[in-house]
């Protein structure tokens, strides 16, 4: 139960973000729940395409429609009065892709996938929503920018389903995953983490 109420929360921020990336746009009030909705369950949507689960999450239970659609429209009335909605923007959105990249592992798992497999799913499904979501507002998505942004999930999946092979009978290796992703994925945003320049791609001009 506590899981999924976390869940909820993802679905919320993910939305927000949505909205704060398209609040920029000019857009109406249908095209900025689309966004939101779009953020928040298109990645959960691509998780279950690929794993063939039946039904998609989000038609199985149709809260996480309603929970987006909520959000966007909350957002859409408050983002107006803040100021800077950056902070805002990448905050939330860091803490909906740790989460569901926790949580899709999580069922990728309990749908006898492998721990590998799992791992990318999570990792697939937390970061698809924003590739979505920036991809439509014409920015670059923040998965190719050179911040930790996609490492620290990766790493929080990784030791989800290290803690769940070594101790399958402990109930809390989920919020240790998470808890490592976000933290990760904070600590970037607060002191400006970066990839060192040997281990990025130049590139020829």
């Amino acid at each position: 139960m506590v899981i999924y109420i976390i869940g909820m929360i993802g679905i919320a921020a993910f939305s927000i973000t949505g909205v704060v990336a398209a609040g920029k746009k000019d857009m109406d009030l249908f095209s900025i729940i689309l966004f939101g909705v779009v953020t928040a369950l298109g990645g959960g949507t691509i998780r279950d395409l690929l794993m063939d689960a039946n039904p998609i999450f989000w038609i199985g239970d149709e809260t996480y429609l309603w929970v987006s659609v909520a959000a966007a429209v909350v957002a859409f009335f408050f983002v107006r009065f803040v100021k800077n909605t950056y902070p805002l923007f990448v905050y939330a959105d860091s803490f909906g892709m740790c989460l569901f990249t926790i949580t899709a592992a999580e069922k990728a798992l309990s749908l006898g996938f492998s721990y590998p497999v799992a791992v990318l799913m999570g990792l697939t499904t937390g970061i698809a929503g924003g590739i979505l979501r920036d991809m439509l507002c014409g920015r670059m998505p923040l998965l190719l920018g050179r911040e930790f942004y996609a490492t620290p999930a990766l790493l929080g999946a990784s030791l989800f389903c290290l803690l769940l092979h070594l101790f399958p009978d402990y109930p809390h290796s989920r919020y240790y995953g998470l808890a490592l992703a976000f933290g990760l994925r904070c600590a970037s945003i607060h002191w400006d983490l970066y990839y060192p320049r040997w281990l990025l791609y130049r590139g020829d001009a």
